[in-house]
Order: C-alpha cells, then structure tokens, then sequence
C-alpha cells in the first residue's frame, strides 16, 4: 500500500471540514436557503482579497477568470503590456491576442522576475497603451512579481488597467488589492484556497467597471456585467456550483480563524523550509529572485532527469509534486506548500526527495535536507 500525499501547486489538498461541508444536500441555486450561502462567500472573497469592491463568483477553472479579464474590458486594437516570465505569462499573450489586442511583451528570462522601471520606461512613451497583465506567483518558474512595484508604475497612468494572475498566488501572499491600485484580479479555487477545481473569483476596481462600459467585444458567458448584477441580489448569473460555494465558505471561515497575516506568514515558513531542505543538499533553486511563497521550483542535479525524479516520488512513495513545463522540462521539479499544507507536508517532502535521489544514485546525506528544514520551520 502506498499513502498518497499531494504536494502539486494545483489542485491541492482539501480539508476534511471543507469535504463534510460539501456532502450536505443539494440545495437549488435560486432558493432562498442558498441566498445567504452566497452572500457569506461574497463578503468572505471581500476580506480575502483586500477590496471593498465584490468579487465575481465564476463556475469555471481560473483560465475563464483570464478570458473574462480580456473580454470585458477591451477592444479588438488595443495595446497593452504582457509580462511574460514563463508558461503562465505565455497564456495571458495568448488570451489577449486571441481576442484581438496588440501584445508588447516584456520578457523576464525564466527564473528572474520583471523590474517594474522596466514597464514604466514603455508605460511613459505610449500613453495609448490600454492596460499591463501579469502574473503574480509564475507557477511554472516558482517567481513572485513585484505586484506592489507595477501597481505603483500603473497607477501613475489614468488611462492604463492593471490585470493581476493571483491564482497559485492568493492565500499565499499578501496581495493588497485596492491599496496597491489592482484594477482586476484573478483567483481559482483548487490552490490556496484548498477547494476542488471548478470555480474563478475576480475582483474589478471602479476604474476597471469604467472600461467596462466601453467595451465593445462579444461575450455571453462570461459576462461580467450581468454577473455583477446578479452578485448584487447574491445570485450568479448562471447555475451556481452551489456545492463548491458551500466549501468555499467553509474554507473562507477556516483561514478567518486562522487570521490573514497568520495564513502569509505560514505560506511564508514553509516556503523557506522547502528551500532550505532543497539547498542543504545541493540543489539549485530555479527561482534566481524573488522565489514564491506558493511553489518551490528546485533544479535536478546534473545528470538526473527532472521529470524522473518526479515521477519516482509519485510511483514510488507516493508523493504527487510537480515537474517541470516547457523549456525547464526535465530540468526541474516543483513542490507546493500552499493552502492546506503545514509543516509536515514539507518534511515529508523533502524526506521522500533525499530517498528519491538516494535511489537514483546521486551522493547525497540522508536527514541533512530534512534537518535544514526543521531549524527553519522550529525557529
């Protein structure tokens, strides 16, 4: 028998009480008895994203909450900034031109964050561009972009939205939505907020509802207008996914009890843990700056494939992490701790990886990566 233990950056582990919630009756969507379900995870979402502002409810995988992002605030023509730092990057230039707009990208090589100066110095030559898209967690390179940074550059341009990726990143970091100028943000359910995949919040500024109304682009559904019309009478505009709103409640209330800057700080320790653990046994970390607090990307020694160390954990200790995509495929692994994740999830982590490469022949000292992550998560 092999115990299964989930430490992808996506879905991730749920929590028994979010489980429990989920198995109550169905309830009907337009029923009164799911009214005031809906209100909670509206005010709940509120809290959770630092906005006064409410958050859109969508029954869809966080990608939709990107395409919503595009097609309701744009037309075809317009210019924007993309950062493009890795697979995630990637989806948002090919969202935006699928729709019509005129991508400028702003590469950031994998690995390495952008430097908000860098989108200013485009931002103050070309008053006409529309918006800037960005990634807050890269999930695929394990970075976290300057957030607060950009949203200081765009909240200099009145003309100029900024569309936040937050969806490994929310619940992880400290993404201060209104205080940092965030026009549009994007979250998903199967990541920190420790729910099965199959919903996408969203939260809009009054600046971003502005550009709402001048849009001209075909939608229906995912209509955010409506959707917020509906959200106002604590209804969605189609079917709710009434049973994952019920967890989302649920799991809204377990991080409310756990408190805000308690929950960062958590994400906070277990990231450093896990990189610590990576380190003492000689690996590289393939986050060169400003590594996240979601997902740990970790270079496989010279000579071992990435993708076979990943594999191995899965089939033979049964530890799911996550391998690399793209251009780092084989080149890397990737380790969560993110939403219901505590200490000993990264010990087993990293225990597994040491049998892993043990197995596979590299010289490494079983305990000395565990150990390194014990002084952390201990101090």
């Amino acid at each position: 028998m092999i115990k299964r233990y989930l430490l992808a950056p996506g879905p991730t582990p749920v929590p028994p009480e979010v489980l429990l919630s989920m198995a109550m009756p169905m309830i009907h969507h337009r029923a009164p008895d799911f009214i005031p379900i809906l209100e909670s995870a509206k005010n709940g979402l509120k809290w959770l994203f630092q906005t006064k502002s409410d958050v859109l409810i969508l029954s869809s995988t966080g990608t939709g909450g990107m395409v919503g992002a595009v097609n309701n605030f744009f037309n075809p023509g317009d210019k924007v900034i993309v950062i493009n730092g890795g697979k995630f990057g990637e989806r948002w230039t090919k969202i935006a031109q699928a729709y019509g707009l005129t991508v400028q990208e702003v590469v950031a090589e994998w690995g390495y964050t952008v430097k908000p100066a860098d989108v200013d110095a485009i931002l103050s030559k070309d008053k006409s561009i529309k918006a800037v898209f960005v990634q807050a967690c890269e999930t695929s390179t394990g970075v976290y972009h300057d957030i607060e940074g950009l949203g200081k550059v765009v909240k200099k341009y009145e003309d100029t939205l900024f569309v936040v990726d937050a969806i490994s990143a929310l619940v992880a970091e400290d993404l201060r939505t209104d205080e940092w100028g965030i026009d549009i943000m994007v979250g998903g359910s199967q990541k920190g907020l420790m729910l099965p995949p199959g919903l996408a919040f969203v939260s809009i500024s009054e600046k971003a509802w502005k550009r709402n109304a001048a849009s001209k682009m075909t939608r229906f559904y995912f209509n955010f207008k409506k959707e917020k019309e509906n959200l106002d009478k604590n209804q969605t505009n189609f079917t709710s996914a009434v049973t994952l709103i019920i967890g989302l409640n649920e799991a809204i209330k377990m991080l409310q009890k756990e408190g805000l800057e308690n929950v960062f700080k958590r994400h906070k320790t277990l990231a450093e843990a896990t990189r610590a653990g990576a380190k003492a046994i000689g690996l590289g970390l393939y986050a060169k700056e400003s590594p996240s607090n979601s997902v740990t990307s970790i270079e496989a020694p010279a000579g071992i494939d990435g993708q076979l160390i990943y594999k191995t954990l899965r089939e033979k200790y049964g530890v799911t992490a996550a391998g690399g995509q793209d251009r780092a495929k084989g080149k890397i692994f990737r380790f969560a701790h993110l939403g219901y994740a505590d200490t000993f999830d990264v010990i087993t982590g990293i225990a597994a990886l040491e049998m892993v490469l043990k197995g596979l022949g590299h010289d490494v000292a079983l305990g000395k990566g565990v150990a390194a992550a014990q002084e952390i998560l201990l101090a």
